[in-house]
């Protein structure tokens, strides 16, 4: 058998090409769905909530929220 992308002769059992790696079948169970990303907006929210929770740190350890 050769493998349909660069043509090397490879085994009739063969999974995928030895030489390049292409796969020699399409897979018989599709790959599992891509998880969804966070938003952008609660990134930046909780890039907010921390820099208020640092702020709020700050001045408590400065003694300028008491």
């Amino acid at each position: 058998m050769k493998c349909r992308s660069c043509s090397a002769e490879i085994a009739a059992n063969a999974l995928i090409c030895y030489k390049c790696g292409t796969a020699t079948a399409e897979p018989r169970i599709p790959p599992p769905a891509a998880r969804p990303r966070r938003s952008r907006i609660s990134i930046v929210a909780l890039v907010l909530l921390g820099l208020a929770l640092a702020e709020a740190a700050r001045q408590v350890a400065c003694g300028s929220l008491l």
